[in-house]
């Protein structure tokens, strides 16, 4: 009798310990927010390092995922849709810019507050955007040597 009571203990603790962990994962990953976010679009040149489910930051401040990338066929560019949070106003004369958060991490979506009294409405398109840089295109420019070297002859 005292196997099944101990069983019983230990089962309802793991299951209080199963509910915590999903409250707590719930509440840091926005799965509770239920939908009230809004769409804003973006293209860039190149979103190296960029997947669904990517941040988007505000003075490195969360504010939004990636959750679409398609390819425009028509003019190559990265097309993107940034699933902002609700009650984050975005200043219509704003940057969107991929960035990286340091040498060896991972790359993010940076939205540069302009001055505008003015915000985009859910559905419009950052226009003022900057790609990706490749820092191993970087790094083999700068040991090739291949640039401009500022000699004349």
């Amino acid at each position: 009798m005292a196997n099944h009571t101990t069983e019983t203990l230990v089962g309802a603790a793991v299951l209080a310990v199963a509910v915590g962990f999903l409250g707590y994962a719930s509440k840091f990953t926005d799965f509770a927010s239920g939908g009230s976010d809004y769409a804003l679009n973006a293209s860039f040149r190149s979103i190296e390092g960029v997947s669904v489910g990517t941040d988007v930051r505000m003075v490195g401040v969360k504010v939004g995922t990636v959750s679409d990338i398609k390819l425009d066929t028509e003019l190559f560019r990265a097309t993107t849709v940034l699933s902002m949070r609700d009650g984050v106003p975005v200043p219509n004369d704003s940057t969107a810019v991929i960035a990286s958060e340091g040498l060896l991490g991972g790359n993010f979506v940076e939205i540069l507050p302009g001055a505008s009294f003015d915000n985009y409405q859910p559905g419009e398109e950052i226009l003022d955007t900057q790609g990706s840089v490749s820092l191993m295109n970087l790094l083999l420019k700068f040991v090739s040597g291949s640039g401009d070297s500022g000699s004349s002859n």
